[in-house]
């Protein structure tokens, strides 16, 4: 709110913003869901890579999630595949073609501005601020928070197996599943995200 009370717009100024980023996004045959989904997948760990989660962090339908995944599928840039255990879960994997695609990404246009245009200090605290924004969204609505993995109340969270190898006992686990965290996902977004304590 302003001074003088009435609202100040910034709720007006990042639906613009969102509007004008996502007709960037209209290039290399691709639609402005294809790439979200694409950059999905490529920052997700491996609980979140399918098409349940993928759907949720959308904000859209499991049908409307398939149709995307066919496109990407069809143009060589994502995969399916089943699991070892249970042949119905489905893992999603960016391919070779979709990893580079992603090198043209064009957000990185847009990140590059903000850098160019925002001094850190503001960068910091408007990452902060968006995020905390989009946490309280994604528990209001029908959505759930996605969130790194690293910044998750759950992580570490539960004790060392006794017994277990020293590897093991070393990584930091997940206090939902138990498991270790593999190398390289603690700063992937989880969609299992908790983070209940309000920073203030």
């Amino acid at each position: 709110m302003s001074a003088d009370g009435k609202p100040d717009g910034i709720a007006m100024l990042i639906d613009r913003a969102g509007r004008a980023t996502r007709s960037l996004q209209f290039m290399d045959g691709l639609s402005p869901a294809q790439w979200e989904a694409l950059r999905y997948v490529s920052r997700a760990n491996h609980y979140s890579r399918n098409p349940s989660a993928l759907a949720a962090f959308l904000g859209t339908t499991k049908g409307t999630v398939s149709q995307t995944l066919i496109a990407l599928e069809g143009k060589g840039y994502l995969r399916r595949e089943r699991g070892a255990r249970d042949r119905r879960a489905v893992r999603l994997e960016i391919t070779p073609a979709g990893r580079a695609l992603l090198r043209q990404d064009p957000l990185l246009r847009v990140e590059a501005m903000v850098v160019e245009v925002l001094p850190p200090a503001l960068r910091a605290a408007l990452t902060d601020g968006l995020q905390r924004l989009l946490d309280d969204l994604g528990k209001n609505g029908e959505g759930r928070a996605f969130g790194i993995c690293v910044r998750c109340d759950l992580f570490g969270a539960q004790e060392t197996i006794e017994g277990a190898a020293d590897e093991a006992r070393e990584a930091p686990r997940c206090g939902l599943t138990g498991e270790p965290i593999a190398e390289g996902e603690s700063d992937c977004l989880c969609a299992n995200y908790c983070n209940e304590v309000d920073p203030g």
